[in-house]
């Protein structure tokens, strides 16, 4: 049955706005982009989704004589991450003692960041970086990261219908299913029952392996759930020990 829920898209960078100003009960964006919308305070990050990793990072010319953030401090910063920059850069200049004429000047740009430096606009720049293809290819290199960042559910902290928050509460809870359903693999074998203890060190499961005894005495079956990305290491371990007939199962759902 479908839930009564109206789905609204917005641009990422306007849904912390609607969701911490309460005009929206639910939203999807990036953490990077909260902070730079300054609603931290008026939201909750529910959970973080696992997508859109990247990274916000200070970027310089490859072959350019700066090799650090002090040697940056006090020069030309081209940005579509103006609030994050200035505060990494004001922090910085702080430390640095710069005052007046001799504090980094940060400068806004939509779009196309990477060009700044080739164009003269810039002797650095903060942008996101998910590969460094981009970077690279425009002759830039990272001198330092300001912050990791990735896609989150977030609610707002003043909803506007009090009546809506057992709705929220049931729509997070499925989305973390499935954000979990990404994670894990069921991981289910057989083992002698006196290699058992060896066994549940492997696979010690998120509380504790399911275990079931076989018709053949000494044989017990395990099912438990691993990390998806240790399962080539696990099952590895497990044939080492003396497991047998193991099976990997992906997850669609669950709730954990």
């Amino acid at each position: 049955m479908n839930l009564p829920i109206a789905l609204i898209f917005l641009p990422a960078a306007d849904i912390p706005s609607f969701v911490g100003n309460g005009n929206v009960d639910i939203g999807i964006t990036g953490h990077d982009v909260v902070l730079e919308a300054g609603m931290q305070n008026k939201i909750t990050e529910v959970q973080r989704l696992g997508f859109g990793k990247c990274a916000l990072q200070i970027q310089v010319p490859e072959h350019g004589s700066i090799q650090s953030v002090e040697q940056l401090a006090g020069k030309r910063i081209v940005t579509s991450f103006e609030v994050l920059s200035g505060e990494y850069f004001s922090k910085l200049d702080d430390q640095l003692q710069l005052t007046g004429d001799q504090r980094t000047k940060i400068q806004y740009v939509g779009g196309s960041v990477e060009v700044a430096c080739a164009l003269g606009l810039a002797d650095g720049i903060v942008d996101l970086v998910e590969s460094g293809e981009t970077m690279r290819a425009a002759g830039l290199r990272a001198i330092s990261t300001v912050l990791e960042t990735e896609a989150v559910l977030i609610k707002s902290n003043t909803p506007s219908r009090a009546d809506h928050t057992s709705l929220i509460d049931l729509v997070a809870s499925r989305i973390a299913g499935v954000v979990a359903a990404e994670k894990y693999v069921v991981c289910s074998y057989n083992i002698s029952r006196e290699a058992l203890p060896l066994a549940v060190e492997v696979t010690p499961g998120r509380r504790a392996p399911t275990v079931s005894p076989l018709e053949q005495e000494g044989w017990v079956d395990v099912n438990a759930m691993v990390l998806k990305k240790d399962c080539a290491r696990v099952m590895d371990e497990l044939v080492k020990i003396g497991a047998q007939d193991i099976l990997i199962f992906n997850l669609d759902n669950c709730r954990v």
